[in-house]
């Protein structure tokens, strides 16, 4: 049976409270941000949603970045205690090669809501990630954000772009 939020029931008073909350939560970003000479992952100031106890997200989204091979980019996910799940995203993978010299290997793992994952670069490429996840809420109530840093510190500063997006549907 397919999974829904809120489920209507008949004779229900439509109100607008009810209405948003069947609404996805789309958080993007209004401005480039840029990290170098550091590998302590921080929240993203435009990448954060509050939750609720007791449910479950799908989310999917869309990510935009710059990362030189040396320090390349890892993301996690910061969620409220207790919440389970996985992510995963479309990366470009170790040893891709330079824009034009042949093309892109590319990783595909999920990824347990407790851990980050690394995602390589290139000195000569921005680069998108699609990203998807599924994030079942404990009893806390809270946020899930997304934080990034470099995965190896460098000068070079890794980039997040506007427009970077994720969106999350409360389906349960």
């Amino acid at each position: 049976m397919p999974e829904a939020y809120p489920t209507p029931l008949a004779g229900q008073r439509l109100t607008a409270s009810l209405l948003r909350s069947m609404q996805p939560m789309t958080v993007r970003k209004t401005a480039d941000e840029s990290r170098s000479a550091t590998t302590t992952l921080a929240t993203d100031t435009h990448l954060v949603v509050s939750v609720e106890a007791s449910a479950v997200y799908t989310m999917t989204g869309w990510i935009k970045y710059f990362a030189d091979p040396t320090p390349d980019i890892k993301i996690f996910f910061s969620t409220p205690t207790g919440c389970l799940g996985e992510w995963a995203w479309i990366m470009p993978g170790a040893s891709t090669a330079a824009a034009g010299t042949g093309g892109y290997s590319v990783r595909t793992e999920t990824n347990d809501v407790a851990s980050f994952r690394t995602g390589y670069g290139t000195s000569d490429s921005i680069h998108f990630t699609p990203v998807s996840g599924l994030f079942r809420v404990g009893a806390t109530a809270g946020s899930i954000a997304m934080q990034w840093a470099q995965n190896t510190s460098s000068a070079t500063a890794t980039t997040l772009y506007t427009d970077s997006w994720l969106s999350y549907q409360r389906i349960a």
